[in-house]
């Protein structure tokens, strides 16, 4: 069989792959900077970059020659061996973020393991939490990966369902709820995990000086203040770490997607000495996590942030989109939120559905995703234009009116 169209290719991925993803019906087959092509040749801007692991935008040169320079000298030799170039790439991480130290692994879900057990063991060996009763506190609506562990503390029933017997040791508050995390705070709890802003919930922005109260809280109690800043770290959101609009630093930091530049699974934990030096040889690791290419990916994406000022990129433009969004005067618009260039427009559902919006906006060359039916995402590549933005709302505005 001849594999020429679009349908033809989609019509291989449902014969054999899983059917644990709903993409929008594009095949996509090349990309540069905010623009990707399907197979018929038709071109769309990337409003998505891949739920913000593609901040330096697509095929790029920078991520692209850090990568093959490392490979025409040495690729997988493994954690059994030093290498030259990942304690130049942890030095960098760490000064980065303001952390201590560091863990290398390859997947977001990973980090968010690696922070799993950290925080138990540093609440049995430093704490001094009786074995086994160490508890973690998350929030309603928290997403963090998919592991059976990471399911076990989500609020999603989708997330969970028939996959269990899930894991015990964690406790569900409302999120941006600073009573409810003192209510809930007890001897054996060991730490407190969140998203400074939980974009798959829709982009759901906490009050402001709720991070800074609810370390407060935990510092009182001497419990571990832990983010999550898989999608909204790395410039994504007008700093180059969320938690710096608030504080000065966590206690712990998981970290990935635009960490790997866009083009390879890169991922980290970082935490307090105090919190790392609970691991020994044996206690934890991974085959690829800390490999010589992702080192090499890793250190020059934190270069890129910094020397193309991405922050502040995001910062300037996140503000100029989210006023452009909410000039529109459509009945459809509920609300308008978020932070640098994260930003939800949540739907009216008595009008239409998100993803309906993101179909009509595929049809004329714009790419995005919907999250949680009522709630379409904008995180485009952090190299957009002004230019860019405007023809991207051009497109919403049409969509809108046309769906009114």
């Amino acid at each position: 069989m001849s594999i020429t169209t679009s349908s033809d290719y989609i019509s291989r991925e449902k014969k054999y792959l899983a059917t644990n993803y709903k993409p929008l019906p594009v095949v996509l087959n090349r990309g540069e900077g905010v623009w990707v092509w399907d197979v018929e040749g038709n071109k769309y801007l990337d409003f998505l970059s891949a739920y913000s692991a593609v901040s330096g935008g697509h095929h790029n040169q920078r991520i692209i020659k850090a990568m093959n320079d490392q490979l025409n000298k040495i690729d997988v030799p493994s954690r059994a061996f030093y290498t030259d170039i990942l304690g130049e790439y942890a030095e960098k991480l760490c000064a980065f973020t303001g952390m201590d130290k560091m863990l290398p692994m390859n997947t977001g879900a990973e980090a968010v393991e690696t922070a799993i057990k950290a925080a138990r063991r540093w609440g049995y060996r430093v704490k001094g939490i009786e074995k086994d009763k160490a508890r973690i506190i998350v929030c309603d609506g928290n997403f963090h990966g998919r592991t059976t562990t990471i399911i076990s503390f989500s609020s999603d029933v989708d997330y969970r369902s028939d996959f269990g017997p899930l894991t015990p040791g964690f406790d569900l508050i409302p999120y941006g709820d600073i009573a409810a995390l003192e209510k809930m705070i007890t001897p054996e709890t060991c730490a407190f995990f969140i998203e400074p802003i939980q974009a798959e919930v829709g982009i759901k922005v906490p009050s402001k000086g709720y991070l800074r109260e609810a370390q407060a809280l935990c510092k009182k109690h001497n419990v571990l203040f832990i983010l999550d800043e898989i999608q909204t770290g790395m410039a994504r959101t007008g700093k180059n770490f969320c938690y710096q609009h608030e504080i000065d630093k966590p206690d712990g930091l998981t970290l990935g997607k635009a960490l790997g530049g866009g083009i390879y699974p890169v991922s980290a934990f970082l935490a307090r000495a105090d919190v790392m030096d609970v691991f020994n040889p044996g206690s934890h690791g991974s085959t690829f996590g800390g490999n010589p290419v992702a080192a090499a990916i890793g250190l020059e994406a934190i270069k890129q942030i910094e020397d193309e000022k991405f922050a502040e990129r995001s910062a300037e433009l996140g503000d100029y989109l989210k006023s452009k969004l909410s000039a529109i005067q459509s009945p459809l618009i509920k609300e308008v939120r978020g932070m640098g260039l994260l930003v939800g427009l949540e739907i009216d559902p008595a009008y239409a559905m998100a993803r309906t919006v993101c179909e009509a906006l595929m049809k004329r060359g714009m790419l995005c995703k919907e999250t949680h039916d009522t709630v379409v995402r904008f995180a485009p590549p952090l190299i957009i234009s002004k230019e860019e933005i405007d023809w991207a709302v051009e497109q919403v505005e049409f969509v809108l009116k046309e769906l009114a």
